[in-house]
């Protein structure tokens, strides 16, 4: 019967996994070489580019759901002249350069506001027909020479009253024909372009055009931007990747610049894109450049030396190993499984067989292997009447294949375990490079800015919201409060309260917890306690009196419109990639929405970063100022250590006397650095070394040297006169070979114990107990 497994593939495979081990060890190490800039600068200049695309993103998107807002919400009277109509059509606080109102029949403007709209290439007879659904906005040139952001939204306006006169139609009155109830107008807002938000000291940002023409820069003034201006290509370049890459998915990336003046330019670049692509921005085919110079690193040595000579160790140990284990396991064992089927063959019938029993079994190697040969030995020489059996005696115990077994696990371990724990580790003083915690610190500033927008956005749209409640019967109150709603996700719940401060109307979920009715509008954080925390905006709803087209003004205390904001919502807006954990903290330096899982109003996790984050508060009435550092979470050198920063959610603005904070937190060994990568595949070099070895021994433990230390104890038990032990076969190896060969001889002796017994019937029979009985 063929023999499956047996000592050979363990032996086998524990040198092909060291040596694999060994040659990764030499590649992954090898290959690692200190740059002059660290691949971590690139990736984050690139991920900075992606967080101010994604910040301009969001502001075209705002504008552009604004003018559509408020030419949806508009309600001009039959006799509103079209100047009258274009003020109410033009968004509350919108930063608008100027707007125009054209008719779509002829293209000619009714009315206009501001600088004059650029409409070159505009076909307003395309663009009116309601059946075209949304109108995408467009970049187009202006006479100042600065590009202008065109807006569009459709209008519908009552017909005035035919027996009005004739010739205020040619003054721009909105009449049409007299079987019209409304006329379709088109209404452009047109307005600057604004420039990207950029943080961190020396860094410059670019708007460019699909064309590679600059749309605005910052900062506008200052060596800054006579830096950023002296690579013109760039611009270009970063256009033309952003194209080519949008369709594949590769919406931004890094480029190494040349030095200058002793540092070296890095340049992120990003498209203005959503991730599905469908929003309004993502068709003006812009593109965020952002740029720093930085000093370059010190060149530093590589690391194959390390590389070739651990790798040449691991050669060395896995030979030697392979070795021992062949000459004092895999060689006496086969050895023995030949002479055992020899001897086999020897108590059988043919006679030419027979003479096998008269060659002497070689006694090989130590501990088990060695004891089952003699043991062996011992049974021929019983077979031929030479001895019989031998008197079972204590044997004193020595090292076996089990010690062998385990010395060569602590051979590899020597090896594996100092590259796990030991070699390569990363100085703290060494660990982080001054500009990526710099970098850190400016997309902290970045994602607090995209908090405090978020925040703005929501209370400005809820002031226009309020407006529109002014006056409202219920029903429409209702409406207005479920379209606001529909436009914006991020609310959680939707509520009005009256002067007592009773909820009056409501959609949405059920409230955390209503707000007492505050004066003006702004941003408040309702609860300080509890399992979810309840953040508002809110704004006073203008009474009756005061509101446009008021019929019945009364002289009453106006209510209040709360939007309650969703914890998910703000979650979203400080999770960044890249950027590790993130957390928004409240006055009190506790959580209140974060990128991993929290509690409500926990502390931070770490001390550390309580402190680092108290270095930002200010004296009453400031927002404090950004920090950062690199924080140990260990108590070894070079343990736990994590890039944090901690920044002010606004300098100004509704959130401003909030005193919240943004703190984040990567770690270290996250960062594209040299010295980490080369940590981090020292510690993957000892951890596959200790597995591949643990494995293979442990392996080689299970299948042979337990069923070598059974079948040795049944050999002996064999040669010292027990006969009634049955001996069955485990395993079809080497040791099963042995085992079924034994179980030969021992039915070959006992026929022969009974033919030498057959004359002497009245002396009886030894009884031995070995083992299990059959």
């Amino acid at each position: 019967m063929p023999m499956l497994g047996g000592v050979r593939p363990p032996i086998a495979a524990l040198l092909c996994g060291l040596l694999a081990v060994s040659a990764l060890t030499a590649l992954g190490l090898g290959t690692v070489h200190e740059q002059e800039v660290p691949q971590a600068l690139s990736d984050a200049e690139r991920q900075i580019a992606q967080d101010a695309a994604d910040s301009v993103g969001t502001s075209i998107n705002a504008s552009v759901r604004a003018v559509r807002r408020s030419a949806a919400s508009a309600t001009p009277a039959d006799s509103s002249k079209p100047a009258t109509v274009l003020r109410s059509l033009l968004p509350t606080g919108h930063p608008a350069a100027g707007g125009v109102l054209l008719d779509p029949r002829t293209g000619k403007p009714l009315a206009a506001s501001g600088e004059k709209v650029p409409l070159t290439g505009v076909d307003a007879k395309d663009l009116a027909p309601p059946d075209t659904g949304n109108i995408a906005p467009r970049l187009v040139a202006s006479g100042t020479g600065a590009p202008r952001l065109l807006l569009f939204a459709r209008v519908s306006v009552p017909v005035a009253d035919r027996k009005q006169d004739e010739n205020q139609d040619q003054a721009g009155d909105l009449r049409g024909d007299q079987d019209a109830e409304e006329r379709g107008l088109l209404f452009v807002v047109s307005e600057k372009v604004a420039a990207p938000a950029v943080y961190g000291a020396g860094r410059t940002g670019q708007l460019v055009d699909r064309n590679g023409k600059v749309c605005a820069s910052a900062p506008t003034t200052g060596a800054a931007l006579a830096a950023a201006t002296g690579h013109r290509a760039l611009p270009a370049a970063a256009a033309n990747a952003a194209n080519t890459s949008v369709h594949t998915g590769d919406v931004s990336g890094s480029v190494l610049g040349d030095g200058r003046h002793g540092l070296r330019r890095v340049t992120g670049w990003a498209s203005v894109v959503s991730e599905d692509g469908k929003d309004d921005a993502s068709g003006l085919g812009l593109t965020v450049l952002t740029a720093r110079e930085v000093p370059p690193a010190k060149a530093g040595a590589d690391h194959m030396w390390f590389a070739l000579v651990a790798a040449g160790a691991l050669v060395v140990i896995a030979v030697l190993v392979t070795l021992v284990l062949w000459g004092t396991m895999q060689r006496p064992l086969l050895r023995l499984h030949l002479s055992a089927a020899r001897l086999a063959k020897g108590v059988g019938e043919v006679p030419e067989e027979r003479a096998e029993l008269a060659r002497p079994v070689p006694v090989l190697g130590f501990g088990e292997p060695g004891r089952a040969g003699r043991a062996l030995e011992s049974i021929r020489r019983q077979l031929l009447g030479e001895t019989g059996p031998e008197p079972e005696q204590e044997v004193r115990r020595r090292p076996g294949v089990r010690a062998l077994v385990l010395v060569c696990a602590l051979v590899i371990a020597a090896w594996g375990v100092p590259l796990l724990f030991l070699l390569n580790r990363v100085p703290a003083a060494k660990a982080v490079p001054a500009a990526a915690v710099a970098d850190q610190q400016a997309r902290t500033e970045a994602a607090a800015d995209r908090v405090q927008r978020s925040l703005g956005g929501s209370r400005t749209d809820l002031a226009a919201a309020a407006s529109a409640l002014s006056g409202a019967s219920r029903d429409r109150a209702a409406e207005v409060l479920r379209r606001e709603r529909a436009d914006h996700p991020t609310f959680r719940s939707l509520y009005v309260l009256d002067r007592t401060g009773a909820l009056v109307q409501q959609v949405g979920k059920q409230p955390v917890r209503t707000l007492v009715p505050p004066t003006g509008e702004g941003i408040t954080q309702v609860n300080t306690s509890g399992k979810i925390p309840a953040i508002a905006a809110y704004a006073r709803i203008p009474a009756p009196g005061k509101a446009k087209g008021a019929k019945n003004p009364e002289d009453t205390a106006p209510a209040v419109v709360v939007a309650e904001i969703g914890v998910d919502a703000l979650d979203d807006l400080v999770s960044r990639p890249g950027l590790g954990s993130v957390w928004l903290t409240d006055e009190r330096h506790r959580v209140l929405a974060a990128s991993v899982g929290f509690e409500a109003f926990q502390s931070l996790p770490s001390r550390r970063l309580t402190r680092l984050v108290a270095k930002t508060d200010a004296a009453p009435g400031g927002a404090g100022k950004s920090a950062s550092a690199v924080l140990h979470a260990g108590t070894s050198p070079g343990e736990g250590l994590s890039v944090a920063a901690a920044a002010p959610l606004a300098q100004k603005g509704p959130a401003a006397g909030l005193g919240w904070r943004v703190v984040s937190a990567e770690p270290a060994a996250a960062l594209k650095l040299a010295a980490y990568q080369v940590q981090a595949r020292t510690m993957l070099a000892g951890l596959l070394a200790l597995t591949a070895g643990g494995a293979c021994l442990g392996w080689l433990h299970i299948v042979v040297v337990r069923p070598l230390r059974t079948l040795t104890g049944c050999a002996e038990r064999l040669a010292a006169g027990d006969r009634r032990t049955v001996l069955f076969p485990v395993h079809h190896d080497e040791c099963g070979s042995v085992t079924r060969s034994l179980e030969l001889l021992r039915q070959a002796l006992v026929e022969r114990d009974r033919g030498a017994g057959a004359g002497l019937a009245a002396v009886p029979a030894p009884s031995f107990q070995c083992g299990s009985a059959p």
